[in-house]
């Protein structure tokens, strides 16, 4: 079951993942070519995990999972092929965690825009979700 989801659109037909909930869905915009990145709260309210193994969007050629990491007092910035929710937890993604690397607009996209990715899960379920373009010093 899915509650109240902020921006949330499927496709006709499209599994939806079971206990899955989608809030606080935004994209920090840079200028130039830099990359974007998206955050958004996942959560399980469901009784069993959720495993996050696909992203993407028409909008950029390219759109993946990413996370920052400390290592030997180094913060590195490192492709995640998975991302799981355990039951009944929730997840916010952070510049300083768990976020979406975006590159390459298909066209302009500039603050205020709304954006849709597909969330995809590892029990074949998908999620579209609207994330609202924001300026980078608009914060979270």
């Amino acid at each position: 079951m899915i509650g109240a989801a902020i921006g949330l659109v499927t496709a006709a037909g499209a599994k939806i993942p079971v206990g899955v909930q989608v809030d606080e869905a935004w994209i920090r915009w840079l200028p130039g070519t830099l990359p974007y990145a998206a955050y958004v709260t996942l959560n399980n309210r469901g009784d069993h995990a959720a495993t996050l193994v696909s992203v993407s969007s028409l909008a950029f050629a390219d759109v993946s999972l990413h996370q920052n990491r400390s290592e030997a007092g180094v913060n590195k910035m490192v492709p995640v092929a998975t991302i799981s929710l355990a039951a009944r937890t929730r997840l916010s993604f952070a510049a300083t965690g768990y976020h979406l690397m975006l590159t390459h607009p298909a066209k302009p996209v500039s603050p205020g825009d709304q954006v849709p990715i597909t969330l995809g899960f590892a029990d074949g379920g998908k999620l579209t979700v609207m994330f609202k373009v924001r300026a980078p010093d608009a914060g979270h």
